[in-house]
């Protein structure tokens, strides 16, 4: 019994040692991965000494001779902080996500390929100016020396990631960043995804269902859907239990939720300093790290500061000496789906304009990660690519014998937007800037452009033109073969840039229901005169005009009313939310219990307007529709008709639907939270995680690598965090302001910045989250144009210096 004791303890101790040296040597190689940004390399690809001033939060400034050279630095910066998100981003763009993630990235990448994201990259890249080719060239370079000097001075595989992921690094294209702005595009509409729910809703309560999305620019009088494709019937509960399932968030772009942003200006006249102001905040999902990246930039036509992607040699946002420039995503329909009618008999035609006509197809093969490779057969026709996968509602409205094909002003490959975007990074004033932008194919962008005497706004991109007789206007899936549902061309938007009203310009995209637009005009209207600070108020606003606007209708007839009930009670619990609701300013405060009564209250009660006709589908609305409810309690068009159960022999009231939602909502929270009311916390609920597209669905490892914060806000806030709506956490942030930004022209070198997360992409770095919390308590970082700012502050400089 000794001598088996002594070999237990024996074992144990060298089982001890063995995880030490493991751990060990785990940290050895991770640490190996992070960047010396004081150190100095000798690289090909530039003709003279480079400078990367590193400031405290990790920003670089970067300092050459020539703009190819200051490219160069940046290519080499962003893969010294980002390598592997850089490659996760070329991958998705690719359709080649399931080599590292195996069979749960299958469906992503055929997507991916069947839209043709990186062919149609391949083919603009002849379309773009001389410059934008240099600096794509000059850029992928920088990258390339990175990986070279990773490579040589075996610095860990340039990222701990890859050590996991069995990644083959193959060098930068020109042609990946033009393939990471086309994935930008894709995720920046949702106008098909739209467009397929409109037509479910339709067949599912044919008689108002797509009362439901009420958009004002979706024409009264469309067709209904089962009498332009009679064959299209909604799948029974269990096939469509398969689309409740969330895309798996491998890349940094989600699925079915749409870039989205907020930009507003404010003329001279209008701000305290007596020059203008610009601020802009783009919504993205929340990664980590995020999408974004601070980096300032030493041109010949002038410094530029701001954010740029990851894969792109350009800055997305930002300014220059003399303009600044902030995007949003333009609120058009720049996507139709075509239903195409394949031949009886011969699955290789399909019904066109013409008559019955050849798909034009190609074999891919996808190789999957400890699985077999998959072919698959990409099919064209000439509406455009057959995308079955591209929402898992379509098998509701394809009928059988038909598949769906995307028109998409993205799938263009004479696409020179790379070149507009690179040309408004140097525009010196908003008449440049303007000329710049009429390139712009996708993605399509509100614009507002300010410089110390003035803001102006333009839309860029590319506008479909449809046919004055086309049969759904866009809005909802149309046969391919009809003439008339064919684009007859599409327009550039780029005209001349207009001044706004009253000296203060604004551009947001909701367009769909305007509440947002309406409390940031509210919020700029409500001051003479405005300042930085005040800008930085309006755009961190948390009050939620859907909130103050629908509660005061949904609970007219149950303020302050019922018996007294006992503590503990389910009504004494109905009338102490009621009581808190009654005096609350809508303000979605984390720390508050009120925002999360209103939303578990709207939530159930939509669900319980429409479970009763729309059945199972009801889980497919997975936001708020305020304009609806709005219509229903206000019986706009005979809309209070949707508060009868029809199952019911009883006839509902709006009031009585209003209750019920009400007790359903806080039977909910009672089991999730406690019985006390008051005690309920909003923050608790409404989590923004930002997740790491690698690692982040690990059990261990994604605790160490994702950033769970509460926060404030939501759907229709200014400072808006997109919600989930669906799974066990429905109120989990799913998205967020990436990337914030005001910019004072009265004193630029005062203007601000911040991103979601950090720098860099290492989680043994210190700036791997060190603006998170920034972040989440809404501050900001400060980047000045001034070479002797940067240059006191610097924490490192790298030198590159030229071989030759």
């Amino acid at each position: 019994m000794l001598t088996l004791f002594r070999w237990l303890l024996r074992l144990t101790i060298g089982l001890i040692v063995l995880l030490v040296l493991s751990a060990v040597l785990v940290w050895y190689f991770a640490v190996r991965s992070l960047p010396d940004y004081g150190a100095s390399h000798r690289v090909q690809g530039i003709t003279a000494p480079v400078e990367i001033v590193r400031s405290t939060e990790n920003v670089p400034h970067i300092f050459g001779q020539t703009d190819p050279d200051v490219f160069f630095a940046l290519g080499l910066a962003h893969a010294q902080d980002r390598l592997f998100q850089m490659t996760v981003l070329r991958r998705a763009a690719q359709g080649r996500l399931a080599e590292i993630h195996g069979p749960r990235a299958l469906p992503v990448d055929d997507l991916a390929r069947r839209l043709g994201l990186h062919r149609a990259a391949q083919a603009s890249l002849e379309v773009q100016d001389a410059p934008t080719r240099a600096a794509l060239q000059a850029y992928a370079d920088g990258v390339n020396q990175w990986i070279g000097i990773v490579n040589a001075g075996a610095m860990g595989r340039g990222a701990p990631e890859f050590f996991l992921f069995p990644d083959v690094i193959t060098f930068w294209q020109p042609a990946d960043s033009l393939a990471i702005l086309k994935l930008l595009a894709a995720a920046s509409t949702d106008a098909a995804t739209e467009e397929i729910l409109r037509a479910r809703l339709a067949l599912a309560w044919p008689q108002d269902g797509m009362r439901i999305l009420d958009r004002a620019d979706v024409p009264d009088d469309l067709p209904d859907y089962d009498t332009l494709f009679p064959g299209a019937r909604l799948g029974t509960p269990d096939r469509r239990r398969d689309m409740q399932a969330a895309h798996d968030p491998l890349g940094f772009l989600r699925p079915g939720q749409a870039l989205g942003g907020n930009a507003f200006g404010a003329e001279p006249q209008r701000t305290a300093a007596g020059a203008s102001l610009l601020a802009n905040d783009l919504h993205v999902g929340l990664t980590v790290p995020s999408l974004f990246y601070l980096a300032r930039l030493e041109l010949a036509s002038g410094g530029v500061i701001g954010a740029t992607v990851p894969g792109m040699p350009l800055v997305l946002s930002g300014r220059n000496p003399s303009l600044s420039w902030a995007l949003t995503p333009l609120d058009l329909d720049v996507a139709d789906i075509a239903i195409e009618e394949v031949q009886p008999g011969n699955p290789d035609r399909y019904r066109g304009p013409q008559g019955w006509t050849a798909f034009q197809t190609r074999t891919e093969v996808i190789r999957v990660l400890d699985a077999p490779s998959q072919t698959i057969t990409l099919r064209d026709t000439q509406n455009g690519p057959v995308v079955p996968g591209l929402d898992p509602g379509l098998r509701d409205v394809v009928p059988i014998g038909h598949v769906p094909a995307l028109r998409w002003t993205g799938l263009s490959r004479q696409d020179g937007t790379m070149s507009a975007l690179m040309g408004l990074m140097r525009a010196q004033d908003s008449a440049q800037a303007t000329r710049a932008l009429r390139g712009v194919v996708a993605p399509a962008l509100d614009v507002t452009l300010a410089d110390t005497e003035a803001v102006t706004r333009l839309s860029a991109g590319a506008a479909p033109q449809r046919a004055p007789d086309h049969p759904t206007a866009g809005a909802l899936p149309a046969p391919g073969w009809l003439p008339q549902t064919a684009w007859t061309g599409a327009t550039a938007l780029a005209g001349e840039a207009q001044r706004p009203e009253a000296g203060l310009a604004l551009a947001t995209e909701d367009a769909s229901d305007g509440l947002r637009r309406d409390r940031l005009s509210y919020l700029l209207g409500d001051r003479e005169v405005h300042s930085r600070d005040s800008f930085i108020a309006a755009q961190l606003d948390i009050v939620s005009p859907a909130a103050r606007a629908l509660l005061p209708l949904v609970g007219a007839n149950l303020w302050f009313t019922g018996d007294p009930a006992a503590p503990g009670t389910p009504e004494r619990q109905r009338q102490d939310a009621l009581t808190l609701l009654a005096e609350w300013d809508g303000a979605m405060n984390e720390h508050l219990p009120e925002p999360l009564i209103y939303t578990a209250w709207m939530d159930a009660l939509q669900d319980r307007l429409v479970r009763d006709e729309l059945g199972p589908m009801a889980d497919d609305l997975l936001h708020l529709q305020p304009r609806f409810i709005d219509a229903v309690f206000r019986n706009r068009g005979g809309a209070s008709a949707w508060c009868d159960i029809v199952q019911s022999a009883a006839t509902e009231d709006c009031a009585t639907i209003a209750r019920q939602s009400l007790d359903r909502a806080i039977l909910d929270l009672s089991a999730r939270y406690g019985s006390d009311v008051a005690s309920w916390r909003w923050g608790d609920a409404h989590q923004a995680k930002h997740r790491h597209p690698g690692l982040g669905a690990l059990p261990a490892l994604g605790w160490i690598m994702n950033i769970t914060q509460s926060i404030s806000g939501e759907e229709f806030t200014v400072a808006r965090s997109g919600m989930t709506g669906s799974g066990p956490q429905p109120f989990q942030a799913a998205t967020g302001a990436g990337f914030r930004s005001v910019i004072d022209l009265a004193d630029p070198d005062s203007s601000v910045f911040i991103t979601s997360t950090g720098q860099s992409g290492h989680p043994l770095s210190r700036h791997y989250d060190d603006l998170a919390g920034l972040w989440r308590r809404g501050e900001y970082v400060g980047m000045s144009l001034d070479p002797d700012l940067a240059r006191a502050a610097a924490t490192g400089i790298t030198t590159l210096t030229p071989v030759n």
